[in-house]
């Protein structure tokens, strides 16, 4: 069964970094397309990265140059490597994954989701 748990959120002034982590303690990733999202209050939840089931990894503009994706398929972790952030990156981080291996910018393709990790961008 599929519980993803995230990790790795806190404050950190602009222009920080921040890893997020997620950890899939039911099964592997190998095989499916994991993605990470992003809600800040009052808004929508925001795509923000993918990799998929050959590694290759997708990015919107607000996130190119700055974030970064990978696997660990060994440790069965994801990651989120967050750099320059800026105020506007302050959200409550979703990791999620599904069924399929193929990229996907849509939450609702995703089938599973962990509880959220808070990244608060603030000086």
């Amino acid at each position: 069964q599929v519980q993803l748990v995230e990790s790795g959120g806190g404050l950190v002034q602009p222009g920080g970094s921040l890893r997020l982590s997620c950890l899939d303690t039911g099964r592997t990733f190998s095989g499916h397309a994991v993605a990470w999202f992003r809600q800040a209050p009052g808004k929508e939840r925001e795509f923000v990265s993918c990799i998929d089931w050959n590694s290759r990894t997708y990015y919107p503009d607000s996130a190119k140059g700055r974030f970064t994706i990978s696997r660990d398929n060994a440790k069965n972790t994801v990651y989120l490597e967050m750099n320059s952030l800026k105020p506007e990156d302050t959200a409550v981080y979703y990791c999620s994954s599904r069924e399929r291996g193929y990229y996907s910018s849509a939450p609702t393709n995703y089938e599973n989701w962990g509880q959220g990790t808070q990244v608060t961008v603030s000086s």
